[in-house]
């Protein structure tokens, strides 16, 4: 499979888990992809990750979160930067999200963090993705 987008990829991999209630999703591994599964553990949007090696780029493996009424607690991950269009802002225009009760994510050169951490640092960078 050639996707031109892993971000993306991972985002609608996710998604998909979540409207199906599988109760784990597996993706395939970059340093990129782990750091976004960091801030999505963290921030409490899913329950568990891991890397599973193999012979080739390895794989995360996501343990999926679920509500008492059984729906997932990611209810949308929209994709902001784009190969062909990417976003970028600087520290002063960073995003809030649903007033605060989602995130953006973004790739900053303090790594990839969340808005809330960039404004903190008070850095900028290209806005990944909005999870609420």
């Amino acid at each position: 499979m050639n996707v031109t987008d892993p971000i993306s990829d991972m985002l609608i991999r996710i998604k998909n888990a979540g409207k199906a209630s599988n109760k784990v999703v597996r993706i395939p591994g970059s340093k990129q992809k782990i750091s976004l599964a960091k801030i999505l553990k963290d921030d409490g949007y899913i329950e568990e990750f891991n890397f599973v090696e193999d012979s080739k780029q390895g794989e995360i493996e996501i343990k999926m979160k679920y509500d008492d009424d059984g729906d997932c607690i990611i209810r949308e991950m929209k994709r902001i930067s784009k190969p062909g269009l990417r976003k970028y802002v600087n520290k002063d225009k960073i995003p809030t999200v649903l007033n605060g009760y989602g995130i953006a994510i973004l790739s900053t050169s303090k790594g990839i963090v969340t808005d809330r951490d960039a404004k903190k640092l008070g850095v900028g960078g290209e806005v990944l993705c909005y999870i609420w």
